[in-house]
């Protein structure tokens, strides 16, 4: 596979860089479907059955399969959404310098993508098993919540045993075996409006209620138990000499245990269940929704088996847990050991200086490739 691969090295960067220079932001259906008929057509071109999963406002999905393919037991998921808007590929395309690529996207995850395609190539060049073991879905939503996607990734975990999801190895080069949960909450306070100066004790202010709510829910943070609470953002207030009669709080939760959902669910609600200012009422909206990626034995031992393919062709593999979420975690709150980072090492995603390590490039995409071989042999 080594040889095969770096003899495709070019057009490897070739593609990357043809993916690159593709608008393809979470919103823009267009540029995300003109992505998925390039890979589409390669697939097809392999030995693949390509089925488009239509949708009205963001990209179409793609699940993918061989033609001889019965009952995969690998599932493979990757996005073609990017969080740069309209424009950004113009502004500053692909581009390779002191060993660097760089471009909107190129390491979350448009190497990924390429590295994929060609991770099959090499598995079908060496007539290993592999390619009838596999079902790949891409997908374009991942960056804004998997919104479409969720359901479809949850729906092919069934008779899974193992899933390789292809977001960029961490900067150091480590796979990802664990994420944090969480989601999102809207603490809306109601109050009474009164001139600040004239007569402010007919007022109810809705802002300090909320500076009330602030303090008790940043006290549920938790860093031994590694859960956080932030409200991130406050709104209120129409003028300053006005008690508040409105102010609102979006707050971002994060878990690392799903057992942990409920019971922080429970104890938001209750904080929010009573007024510490007479006069003003609290509604709250939304949930903890993302289940977290958690390091399970099978997780575990699936890191040990890619740790071992690592030390035979020159790779080493570590591991890490990150506080941000993924697709993983909907495929680990399914029981299938999961690995995250699976793609090239790259660092500074969703950033302006966003790269990927040319001298990854190749070795990832092997490791991906004899991955696949060896959780398809048969003992």
């Amino acid at each position: 596979m080594e040889q095969f691969l770096n003899s495709r090295q070019e057009e490897m960067l070739g593609l990357l860089e043809q993916l690159v220079n593709i608008d393809s932001g979470s919103r823009n259906k267009a540029g995300i479907d003109k992505v998925g008929s390039i890979l589409k057509e390669a697939y097809i071109n392999l030995g693949f059955d390509v089925q488009t999963v239509s949708q009205e406002i963001q990209g179409d999905h793609l699940i993918i399969r061989h033609n001889d393919a019965s009952a995969p037991e690998i599932l493979i998921v990757a996005h073609m959404d990017t969080v740069f808007r309209d424009g950004t590929a113009r502004e500053r395309p692909f581009s390779v310098r002191d060993g660097r690529a760089y471009g909107p996207g190129v390491i979350d995850m448009k190497a990924s993508l390429v590295s994929l395609i060609y991770a099959v190539q090499a598995i079908k060049e060496s007539g290993r098993p592999g390619l009838d073991n596999i079902e790949i879905l891409l997908t374009s939503d991942e960056e804004i919540g998997s919104i479409t996607s969720r359901p479809m990734i949850e729906a092919h975990t069934e008779g899974k045993k193992a899933a390789l999801i292809m977001e960029p190895a961490r900067k150091d080069g480590s796979h990802v075996s664990a994420r944090k949960g969480g989601g999102d909450y809207t603490i809306r306070v109601h109050g009474v409006a009164a001139h600040s100066g004239i007569e402010p004790e007919k007022g109810r202010s809705a802002t300090e209620e909320l500076a009330h709510k602030i303090i008790k829910l940043h006290a549920l943070t938790d860093y031994t138990e590694g859960i956080t609470v932030n409200v991130g953002i406050i709104q209120g207030g129409d003028a300053v000499n006005v008690v508040t009669p409105e102010a609102v709080g979006y707050v971002d939760i994060r878990t690392t245990k799903l057992s942990q959902a409920e019971p922080l669910d429970r104890k938001i609600r209750d904080i929010c269940a009573v007024p510490d200012v007479e006069g003003t009422s609290i509604t709250v909206e939304g949930a903890i929704d993302r289940p977290p990626m958690e390091r399970t034995e099978g997780t575990a031992r699936l890191i040990e088996i890619i740790r071992e393919i690592g030390a035979e062709i020159g790779i080493e593999v570590t591991d890490t847990a990150t506080g941000g979420g993924g697709d993983a975690s909907y495929t680990s709150a399914a029981g299938i050991p999961t690995i995250d980072g699976m793609g090239p090492v790259g660092g500074n995603a969703h950033r302006e200086d966003e790269y990927m390590e040319l001298d990854s490039f190749i070795p990832r995409c092997r490791l991906l490739a004899e991955t696949i071989v060896r959780l398809s042999e048969k003992p």
